[in-house]
């Protein structure tokens, strides 16, 4: 079963047991699901499925950052609830360990030696980390570290 078929799938079954938090998340996820269906007029593969669920997770993550400097907890709260969900659907994400691993991999193959060449090594990270759910931010932060 594709992951959009899943998606609404799992959101019938949410209606059906009244879970109100999964269900407003997932029909969320349908919308910005349909959305997307138009824009590229066709269906949606697993990959654009991905990627769009990457950046529903990246929505909410910096909704978060906000409501945190402006000491809202319940935005927080029902933002996280959020991504718990999105991030079922999502491949396992990649632990800092494995990120560090990819970062000096891609600097030792790029021979990457200053903050310059910063852009090649992220480039080289993501590709080795395609399959993998990695936080753009903490690689960003990873390579950073590893070049100054």
């Amino acid at each position: 079963m594709s992951l959009s078929k899943h998606i609404v799938t799992d959101l019938t079954a949410a209606m059906k047991a009244q879970d109100a938090a999964r269900t407003s998340t997932l029909r969320m996820v349908k919308a910005a699901m349909m959305n997307r269906q138009i824009e590229k007029g066709a269906e949606l593969d697993d990959d654009d499925m991905q990627k769009l669920l990457r950046s529903l997770v990246k929505q909410r993550r910096d909704s978060i950052e906000q409501y945190e400097k402006a000491g809202r907890q319940e935005l927080v709260d029902k933002e996280s609830a959020e991504i718990a969900v999105i991030e079922t659907y999502l491949p396992k994400a990649a632990s800092r360990e494995e990120i560090e691993q990819a970062v000096a991999a891609a600097i030792a193959e790029t021979g990457a030696n200053s903050m310059k060449d910063m852009g090649k090594v992220m480039k080289s990270v993501q590709a080795a980390l395609a399959g993998k759910n990695a936080d753009g931010r903490l690689v960003s932060e990873v390579v950073k570290l590893k070049l100054s």
